[in-house]
């Protein structure tokens, strides 16, 4: 058979809102409208008897060791539920930035959960291969299929798909990784704590981009304080987004370092993206599109 290919696009959280720490778990429940981006990873799967993962591409070498990739443990996963699962040989080209809030490795799971599935004729919303997903890690779900809907709780409570009008996107990482675990520590809830806020609004389908906007804009991501206090670098990206002509919104996505600002056209982005690449060299700075 031949190989399967597709692709694993990051994932952009236009809002965030913390609701508070769950008491029973500990683990923090959220609200959260994800969208996902034109660029992204590319995974391929050469079916074969032996499962196993090849990494390359730019930015290969912070994604890891192979053997704890989340590409593998999620194959895993599905390998111990699923009696018989035909397998391969992955191989995966690194082009998002890691530890960077934009779900580089939980996409790239779920891609692997995808061609497993299409490999071996399971649905995407086979019972099995969902239980795959939230066992891997708790973005992993929403990317399972990636068209922009809410995201609830720990992740595990996945809204339909809304179709949404393409947003128009820069996307920056300032080149610092952000891992997840210091963001949430620093926000400083104890389980069974609730954060203060104003409720997270209700996305209708269909919304354009100035009904989207005028929506989202009053929202927010809670994570974006305390990931700014251990990476100030964030409020720099940030700042260079809101400077350029045609930025309507500009945010942190996840708990970052990347951040996004929404453009009127594609044709402020592109010339937004170039002139903060010229500036900021070191810096990831992608135009792309928001669905």
């Amino acid at each position: 058979m031949q190989s399967l290919a597709t692709r694993a696009p990051a994932k952009i959280n236009l809002t965030l809102h913390v609701l508070g720490r769950r008491e029973a778990d500990g683990y923090h429940a959220l609200e959260s409208l994800v969208a996902f981006a034109g660029v992204g990873d590319h995974l391929t799967l050469e079916p074969g008897p032996d499962l196993d993962l090849a990494i390359s591409g730019p930015t290969a070498g912070p994604a890891g060791p192979n053997a704890d990739n989340l590409v593998l443990r999620a194959a895993r996963h599905l390998a111990e539920r699923v009696p018989g699962l035909r397998t391969g040989r992955f191989r995966l080209l690194k082009r998002l930035p890691v530890a960077a809030g934009i779900g580089g490795g939980s996409s790239d799971a779920a891609a692997a959960l995808r061609l497993l599935a299409e490999l071996n004729g399971l649905a995407l919303d086979h019972p099995t291969l969902v239980e795959s997903a939230r066992a891997t890690g708790a973005d992993v779900p929403v990317c399972l299929d990636p068209r922009a809907r809410m995201m609830r709780g720990a992740g595990e409570t996945i809204g339909s798909p809304l179709d949404l009008s393409p947003l128009p996107a820069v996307l920056i990482n300032p080149g610092v990784p952000v891992p997840t675990a210091p963001v949430f520590k620093a926000l400083g809830l104890a389980p069974g704590d609730t954060l203060a806020g104003a409720d997270h609004p209700e996305v209708a389908q269909g919304l354009g981009p100035n009904g989207l906007l005028s929506l989202i804009g009053p929202a927010r991501n809670d994570l974006e304080a305390p990931a700014l206090t251990l990476a100030p670098v964030i409020g720099e990206a940030l700042a260079s987004l809101r400077a350029q002509g045609g930025c309507r919104l500009a945010r942190m996505s996840g708990s970052g370092a990347t951040v996004f600002g929404i453009f009127a056209h594609r044709s402020q982005a592109a010339l937004g993206a170039r002139a903060i690449a010229r500036a900021m060299p070191g810096w990831w700075v992608e135009p792309t599109l928001l669905r």
